[in-house]
């Protein structure tokens, strides 16, 4: 496939420094239909997460960016939602993941290092079988707060039988399973307001099906979303920082949390019942005190205006040796003139693509802060 070269040029006034944009990537129009064949089809078998700041619909724009770059593996260090990951491994790519929180780490174990475990219909019986000698650990901790007392006894139910299944992609299928059920079942898909849930019920499916019937369908879902793709691919859960991918990695992709302007961005503020969920909240510090029993946020330097500077240049020294690719927006702290200083230490070459980008906090259509543009910096 023929693509014309790259358009550099300055925006000097708009950054208050020279930073080289550098116009995405377009086919020969002779090969248009080739150039969008080349998407891999498998990422539209990923089973999308509701989730603040997921690149799931800017996943075109990155291949296209970063299809033609020679690079043969790839770390996510903030996998998120795991969808960019899941692209590198539809391309053919051997694929290191991690993330700070644990419900992330899952998901990507579930369908970026598993290399072809489903859950089956036995493996399904087992989780659904009634013991009496489970735990009720949820329903009395969340009773009041989130979903229906149903739904809560069921939570506590498949969680106590995760550990009667032998493998460890099956039960990271189940948990990913049970987070995605979660996050449709609940109004939002996030986690800061307690209150009755059948106050939202409007007529969406996804607010009429109990938990259990949502999870029987997204078993589905992950057993169509997992292949292997020939290579070994991991995925862990720490601190950036005190992580390295098992082998040189050619490319590393990175979208930290940031500072951003106006709101906040913690993660753990929306989607803390999920996190706990994936690991039944063991060694996890409950704030008790509060409406919705959050869970204590984890430090990260990324998200702070004191520490983040220093964050972003010990991120971009540590992976020097591989091209850098930072996914980042315009509302974030530093600015992109600031970070393009940054990647040049370390970097010879530091070519910004940009692409504006609407983001969906809620369900409101009018949002303030919304509508961003989106960069790609990378580094070689």
């Amino acid at each position: 496939m023929t693509i014309t070269d790259s358009v550099t040029y300055k925006q000097t006034a708009e950054f208050g420094d020279d930073v080289d944009l550098v116009a995405e990537p377009v086919a020969d129009p002779r090969q248009g239909n080739l150039f969008g064949n080349s998407f891999p089809a498998r990422v539209n078998l990923y089973p999308q997460l509701r989730f603040m700041g997921s690149k799931f619909r800017l996943l075109h724009w990155i291949h296209n960016v970063i299809s033609d770059m020679p690079f043969k593996s790839a770390a996510d260090v903030f996998s998120g939602s795991g969808c960019v990951s899941y692209l590198f491994k539809a391309m053919g790519k051997k694929v290191s993941t991690n993330d700070f929180l644990n419900m992330c780490a899952t998901v990507s174990k579930a369908i970026v290092e598993n290399p072809g475990f489903v859950l089956s219909a036995k493996n399904i019986e087992i989780l659904l079988m009634p013991d009496r000698r489970r735990k009720h650990f949820i329903e009395k901790t969340f009773s009041g707060i989130f979903f229906s007392p149903e739904d809560l006894r069921f939570l506590d139910l498949v969680s106590w039988n995760l550990n009667k299944l032998g493998g460890e992609y099956e039960r990271a299928i189940a948990l990913a399973a049970m987070i995605r059920s979660c996050v449709k079942r609940q109004p939002r898909g996030v986690f800061t307001i307690a209150g009755d849930p059948e106050h939202y019920k409007d007529g969406r499916r996804d607010l009429l099906l109990s938990l259990r019937e949502h999870f029987l369908e997204q078993v589905k879902v992950f057993n169509d979303a997992v292949f292997d793709n020939g290579h070994k691919n991991i995925a862990c859960c720490g601190d950036v920082f005190d992580w390295s991918p098992v082998e040189p990695v050619d490319l590393v992709y990175m979208d930290p949390p940031y500072v951003p302007r106006a709101d906040d961005n913690c993660y753990m503020k929306r989607y803390h019942f999920l996190e706990g969920l994936s690991c039944y909240w063991v060694d996890k510090k409950i704030m008790h005190e509060t409406r919705v029993k959050k869970i204590e946020k984890p430090f990260t330097p990324f998200s702070y205006r004191k520490t983040a500077i220093k964050a972003f240049d010990d991120m971009f020294r540590k992976f020097r040796n591989s091209i850098l690719v930072l996914s980042y927006s315009s509302n974030g702290y530093p600015d992109l003139a600031e970070l393009h200083r940054i990647m040049k230490r370390y970097k010879g070459t530091v070519d910004v693509f940009k692409r504006a980008h609407r983001y969906h906090f809620g369900t409101h259509s009018t949002v303030k802060r919304s509508q961003v543009d989106e960069y790609l910096v990378v580094g070689y």
